[in-house]
């Protein structure tokens, strides 16, 4: 760490608290301390400082981890819900803290990226940046030529006052299409569906930029390393790790 110190909102996503954009709410509530003082916006970390985020001591990460996990139906992204039957962190039990870089709605299952990296987390949540995101969906009803060629060419979604961005869309049976987005709104597709008359049976997400499930079964993960971790920080904007 330079003499000049780093940014507290960057360290604290370093230390994969959280995104820098979380780490300034989290420093606006005062529930950060440096050398047992309130933190304020703005302010710089320097080595021998001491941080503490809710009472508890936090320390550097200097290995950056980048897990793939299969969530089940069922599991809720969220770190703390009392009314939750079970939450992501507490199903993963890693032995490393680490945090969801984009969610999946409890009905729904499939890949999810966790990370101890919040620079990370922070650029693949930008929507400005295009990333893919890769779906397998069944319906209730059939679908049609004029149900694919709406959800691809964007659909206004009243509920959120939103379009959606132009798409892929790939029908692959009778009730089954495949969708690619490049964006992230609340329950998207199960909006974008509800529109054109459909009801979402399934949802599974098989890829987040180019990261796939590969052979992971329901509730497992595994490791990101080597190359395919690489690619994704080049994707991610983030150059080599």
């Amino acid at each position: 760490m330079s003499q000049q110190g780093i940014r507290l909102n960057k360290y604290l996503a370093m230390c994969g608290v959280c995104s820098r954009r979380d780490a300034d709410r989290i420093i606006d509530t005062g529930k950060v301390r440096i050398n047992g003082q309130p933190a304020t916006m703005g302010m710089r970390v320097v080595d021998g400082d001491v941080v503490e985020v809710n009472g508890k001591r936090i320390q550097g990460q200097s290995d950056k981890i980048v897990l793939a996990f299969y969530k089940p139906v069922g599991v809720v992204c969220t770190e703390r819900d009392k009314y939750a039957d079970k939450t992501i962190l507490e199903y993963i039990k890693y032995p490393i803290r680490v945090t969801y870089a984009g969610r999946l709605d409890k009905e729904s299952e499939g890949l999810i990226i966790l990370t101890n990296d919040g620079d990370l987390i922070e650029h693949m949540m930008r929507g400005a940046n295009h990333h893919e995101k890769e779906y397998i969906v069944k319906v209730n009803k059939e679908i049609t030529d004029d149900f694919v060629n709406a959800m691809q060419s964007g659909i206004y979604l009243e509920e959120l006052q939103k379009m959606t961005r132009e798409c892929e869309v790939e029908k692959l049976g009778k009730y089954t299409f495949r969708i690619v987005l490049t964006q992230g709104m609340n329950r998207q597709i199960r909006r974008m569906c509800k529109t054109q008359g459909q009801e979402v049976v399934s949802l599974k997400r098989v890829r987040v930029m180019n990261i796939t499930l590969d052979k992971l079964k329901v509730g497992e993960y595994r490791e990101l390393t080597g190359d395919e971790k690489k690619q994704l920080y080049m994707l991610a904007g983030l150059g080599k790790e």
